[in-house]
């Protein structure tokens, strides 16, 4: 078992990327060995200061859209991805949808626990 699993959240301004970055919060606090990363952060360092860091523990990106933003900001770095969950082909399976980029509804609050159940099933197989 590797000592921690790092979660890449979608900062995007659509509703799954709200839903993303919730999920992701959600599985941080849930399970000790789970750290998040700042997207934001890790796209504004021109300088490569995080990019020790980046590369320490196995990541997980977790996109919102078709777009794969998380995947490519990592992959412009030279960091290696892990794993990917694409949060709309996963919600796609199910009878939801987050509808609001800025708030979750009852739909929303569904489609957060969903995209959990995938984080947890990723992060126990290491």
């Amino acid at each position: 078992m590797v000592e921690k699993i790092a979660l890449a959240p979608c900062n995007g301004m659509s509703p799954n990327g709200l839903v993303s970055r919730v999920a992701v919060g959600d599985c941080r606090k849930e399970n000790e060995n789970v750290i998040s990363i700042c997207m934001g952060s890790t796209s504004a360092d021109i300088e490569g200061k995080n990019d020790e860091m980046l590369k320490k523990y196995p990541i997980v990106a977790v996109n919102g859209c078709g777009g794969g933003c998380v995947n490519k900001i990592l992959e412009n770095r030279g960091i290696d991805v892990a794993k990917t969950i694409a949060v709309e082909e996963v919600l796609a399976n199910h009878e939801v949808s987050s509808k609001d980029p800025f708030r979750l509804d009852d739909d929303g609050e569904k489609c957060v626990e969903i995209i959990k159940k995938e984080l947890n099933k990723s992060i126990s197989d290491w």
